[in-house]
């Protein structure tokens, strides 16, 4: 029986790699054609049958290679392509460049690449069925908050989600400001606490440990019943300068906002402590990116600068706010609620819109007229405008004008000024 069992194993492995071949190939030519006629990457329809044919593909794929993955509610997307920007032009890296961030996704990526490094961006959700398929060297964590009501609608059970998902984890690299994601990191095996500031801390009254409160000042947080309580930082913002101990590298950006020097440090700290990349190096090259999965894209269009802006949840709006208050120029607000927007929009009463006073505003979408009388109800004047992001941008007079949507808003906005 010893012996069967023995000569059983080479053949075993070798139809192994030959089922995960046939699934690569036939996941390969899906992608080829979806792109043909479709557009877009092809990733997810690839990965859609890469898994249907070999639903074990994903964790044979990534045997041998040096992954990363990025998750949270805000800032994945720009923090994998700052990553992948710190670790240099020389390095042949695999990403999700586009965003497509499911399970699918990621196994259609894992199939179209031989590289060895991968960073990838894991939706929140899909992040523990990521970490266990993949077997990654390490996890970067930015944030956590409500977003999508009727899918992620509980912030502590994505978090404990999350601590399951990450047990023994070789490295979490994670916010420290954030108590649903400190508690979540404890899990793994080492942490790296990267201090960033928390903007929007309405989400992280409760102690997701204990369920007890959690005490919060300007720069510190623990809760009053357990020993849960904001770790000392490794890396740290100070305006716009990243430190550690016995650094301080200012970070200069092709990206506006405070939140994109936050997403640009966890970036540093991935690439330092997992591929060994000088921080100067690494902090150099994020000058760089300038637009991500076309978020903050400028674009000429009708006699207008439009630059696109997404903004999908109140955290998200809350650092935007911040960015785009102090201006004048007009702006083209996008509302919708489809499937991957999160279908209940009712989280827009949770942002304050008072910044956005004695502004020129338009707003569509589907839901347009749930924004307007949200407006409404801070005393912000805004004209809903039915049909294209066109029809809205003749309205107004030409110069700068930014469109901020959340997802598939987003997304149609960014289709129709690359169109132009």
């Amino acid at each position: 029986m010893a012996t069967t069992e023995v000569m059983r194993h080479p053949s075993q492995g070798l139809r192994r790699r030959g089922r995960v071949a046939v699934a690569r190939y036939a996941a390969l030519a899906a992608g080829v054609l979806s792109r043909r006629l479709r557009g877009g990457s092809g990733l997810v329809i690839g990965g859609r049958v890469l898994l249907t044919i070999d639903p074990c593909a994903v964790a044979e794929l990534s045997r041998g290679r040096s992954i990363v993955l990025v998750s949270g509610t805000n800032g994945k997307s720009t923090t994998t392509a700052l990553t992948v920007a710190a670790l240099g032009h020389n390095a042949r890296v695999a990403t999700n460049r586009d965003g497509a961030n499911t399970a699918v996704a990621v196994a259609g990526l894992l199939g179209s690449t031989s590289a060895h490094q991968v960073v990838l961006e894991v939706d929140e959700d899909w992040l523990p069925w990521v970490v266990e398929q993949t077997s990654p060297r390490a996890v970067v964590l930015t944030n956590l908050s409500r977003d999508q009501l009727t899918r992620h609608h509980e912030v502590t059970a994505v978090s404990t989600a999350w601590r399951r998902g990450l047990t023994d984890v070789p490295l979490v690299i994670a916010n420290a400001d954030d108590p649903a994601v400190v508690w979540s990191a404890l899990a793994a095996r080492r942490q790296v606490w990267v201090a960033v500031g928390a903007a929007w801390a309405t989400d992280s009254w409760v102690c997701p440990a204990c369920g007890d409160r959690a005490l919060r000042s300007a720069s510190d947080w623990s809760c009053r019943s357990c020993e849960l309580s904001r770790p000392e930082p490794d890396w740290w913002l100070d305006g716009g300068v990243l430190r550690t101990a016995g650094s301080a590298i200012p970070l200069t950006l092709g990206l506006p906002g405070h939140f994109n020097l936050a997403n640009a440090a966890f970036a540093v700290a991935a690439a330092h402590h997992v591929w060994s990349v000088s921080i100067g190096d690494a902090a150099a090259r994020l000058s760089a990116v300038r637009s991500v999965a076309g978020r903050f894209e400028r674009s000429h269009l009708l006699g207008h600068d439009v630059r696109v802006l997404l903004a999908k949840n109140p955290a998200g709006w809350l650092e935007l706010l911040d960015l785009i208050g102090k201006d004048r120029h007009p702006l083209v607000l996008i509302l919708n609620a489809e499937g991957v927007d999160g279908r209940d929009p009712s989280w827009i009463y949770d942002v304050s819109f008072g910044a956005l006073h004695d502004r020129t505003i338009i707003v569509q979408g589907r839901r347009a007229t749930d924004l307007l009388i949200r407006l409404q109800h801070d005393g912000v004047a805004a004209t809903h405008v039915p049909g294209s992001l066109d029809a809205a941008l003749e309205l107004l007079p030409t110069g700068p004008v930014d469109v901020v949507g959340n997802y598939s808003a987003f997304r149609q906005a960014v289709s129709e000024v690359r169109r132009a």
